[in-house]
């Protein structure tokens, strides 16, 4: 399949998110759609995903124009679209899902699952699965879930997939079974669109780029013909520094633990941090470093050793103890726990805040509410049309700052973050890492938990890892880099 975008347009209102913007696939290759959140890289997919219509501009497939209504014209044209939410229902086998609002029929009207089976096979025959079409998706781990979606896009002969963020939820091994097979696929004939934020990956799978910035179109070209550092530059507009690692003031010790264990997740943790530096805890997944801080924030349930803020033992209970203490905790999965979707940007903004901004004993003191979150808005360069439009109404990135300026607001010592820059795009980024760089120059204690080594590398200036629930190894200076990191957080120890 040969596909072209053409001159597309597309306006809500008076707001341009697309301005004449072109962009090509074709069968067998894999092709990255780059852009910060913004940008207009959903909005120009779901025009080819037969979501939205656009004012100007035509798709081409195979020489012939061809205008999409609805999802199901795409579909029919070959082109699936997965999302970055998967749509599967757990309580269904694999073969099941493939089949939703399409299922094979015997002539008495009942549901011909032999069939339904068969044909699954087939499809899993063809992409080199070794899965068993009756196992319930919800025993699934989240690349095989992946998996799945793909199988559904080329149950229905698609010759275009579209991946949007495909590996933002999966650990190493998961990203490296997905990655195998799109280079199947790929060697089959089939054309895949890949939507990462992850520079790194796209080097790694992708032949072809282009980079949307503000509605335009404005770079393509070869993958083996660029660095992750121009691709970054081109997303934002500006080179992007990489690779930095600022040092620390270090001021007197804010949080320590000693022998910390829970018995389950972690065992024997031991370690301290000092008010105005940036501290990491890496390894890989499900190395225990969420637990550790989970536990530290009274977040979880009774330990053994203890843990220590400002110098004094105290035995963590609950979170609301944490925070009296002065510590803030942004979780690492936004979605779940970092924010509320029924609520509006300035309430998501302040809720750890509420009920010290108060007046007259019982009522909310709501100027000074808006008062503190205005100016942080401005601290943190959040892009927002009005406080009071629904959190959802933002991006990633900015849903991301929010977090953490209901945070800021608390005004903590010690500042936890988990993941800080997970699902947001390289600008969002940047601005992240300057806010961090900013707070531990005002004195806040921060600690950084990441699985990304260049995270880590970039901003902190000294940085534990862990293995199977343990610290195997803290690392400072010129140690602090990729190639020990892996090494002990693989179990490596010489």
């Amino acid at each position: 399949m040969q596909c072209e975008m053409r001159g597309i347009s597309k306006s809500f209102g008076s707001n341009l998110v697309l301005d004449g913007v072109d962009f090509s696939v074709s069968g067998g290759c894999i092709k990255a759609l780059l852009g910060e959140n913004g940008a207009g890289k959903s909005t120009l997919m779901n025009i080819l995903g037969g979501v939205l219509e656009p004012n100007a501009g035509q798709i081409v497939i195979d020489g012939n124009e061809v205008h999409f209504q609805n999802p199901k014209e795409s579909l029919d044209r070959g082109i699936a679209f997965i999302h970055q939410e998967l749509n599967l229902i757990n309580d269904l086998a694999i073969y099941e899902n493939l089949f939703i609002g399409r299922e094979i029929q015997k002539k008495n009207g009942f549901l011909d699952h032999e069939a339904m089976v068969s044909r699954t096979r087939e499809v899993f025959a063809r992409m080199g699965l070794d899965l068993d079409p009756r196992t319930m998706v919800r025993t699934l781990d989240a690349s095989y879930k992946q998996i799945v979606e793909i199988s559904r896009a080329l149950l229905m002969d698609a010759k275009l997939v579209i991946m949007d963020e495909p590996t933002s939820s999966l650990t190493g091994p998961e990203i490296g079974r997905v990655f195998s097979l799109m280079r199947r696929l790929r060697a089959q004939g089939v054309g895949i669109i890949f939507i990462s934020h992850k520079l790194n990956e796209v080097m790694e799978i992708c032949d072809d780029y282009a980079v949307l910035r503000d509605g335009h179109m404005v770079s393509t070209g070869k993958v083996h013909d660029v660095t992750t550092a121009d691709l970054a530059a081109c997303m934002v507009g500006h080179t992007v520094i990489q690779g930095r690692r600022g040092e620390s003031a270090r001021g007197d010790v804010v949080l320590a633990a000693e022998n910390l264990g829970d018995g389950r997740s972690f065992s024997s943790i031991s370690f301290s941090i000092r008010s105005g530096e940036i501290v990491g805890f890496t390894g890989l997944l499900g190395d225990g470093r969420s637990e550790i801080f989970q536990t530290v924030f009274g977040a979880r349930g009774p330990y053994e050793g203890r843990i220590l803020v400002d110098g004094r033992e105290v035995r963590m209970k609950s979170t609301t103890q944490a925070v009296d203490l002065g510590i803030g905790y942004v979780p690492k999965n936004r979605k779940e726990n970092g924010i509320v979707k029924d609520l509006s940007i300035l309430e998501n903004g302040s809720i750890v805040t509420l009920s010290r901004m108060k007046k007259h004993c019982f009522f909310l003191d709501e100027d000074a509410i808006r008062s503190v979150f205005l100016r942080l808005k401005d601290e943190l360069h959040i892009k927002l049309e009005h406080v009071d439009a629904p959190i959802t109404s933002l991006s990633g990135g900015n849903q991301q700052k929010v977090v953490l300026a209901k945070w800021l607001a608390l005004q903590p010592g010690i500042l936890i973050l988990d993941n800080p820059t997970q699902g947001v795009d390289v600008g969002a980024k940047e601005d992240i890492y300057e806010i961090i760089t900013r707070l531990s120059q005002a004195g806040i204690a921060v600690v950084v938990l990441s699985s990304e080594a260049d995270e880590i590398i970039r901003l902190c200036s000294r940085s534990y890892v862990l293995y199977h629930g343990r610290i195997v190894g803290e690392l400072t200076g010129s140690d602090l880099n990729e190639q020990h990191i892996m090494r002990l957080a693989t179990g490596v120890t010489e």
